[in-house]
């Protein structure tokens, strides 16, 4: 049963904005920290942003200023707003909880590709 679903990437030239989707279920979503996650080739998974069931976010110093993480509680989906975008955003982007709820497989995550 699919549980996380990404979507919105693609490709973009750089400067460009790309927003991202998570659709989830209520009993992933309701009352915990929802994060986004990247992984490159050749790249461990890392934390993107993240964002708690009250509206609190962090980011990872390298999208600061650029990315903006929001969700809908009434529709159990969390979005990533990427602008200004780069070549080293390349990655595929997933979302979990925040911190990773290691009992959830993760999504099939959405390719990013920043290239002229």
């Amino acid at each position: 049963q699919v549980q996380l679903v990404e979507s919105g990437g693609g490709l973009v030239q750089p400067g460009g904005s790309l927003r991202l989707s998570c659709a989830t279920s209520g009993r992933i979503f309701s009352g915990y920290a929802m994060g986004w996650y990247r992984q490159a080739p050749g790249k461990q998974r890392e934390l993107v942003a993240a964002i708690t069931s009250g509206g609190t976010t962090t980011y990872a110093d390298a999208v600061k200023g650029r990315f903006t993480i929001s969700r809908d509680n009434a529709k159990n989906t969390v979005y990533l707003q990427m602008n200004s975008l780069k070549p080293e955003d390349t990655a595929v982007y997933y979302c979990n909880r925040h911190p990773v709820w290691t009992q959830l497989s993760w999504g099939q995550g959405t390719q990013v590709t920043v290239s002229s």
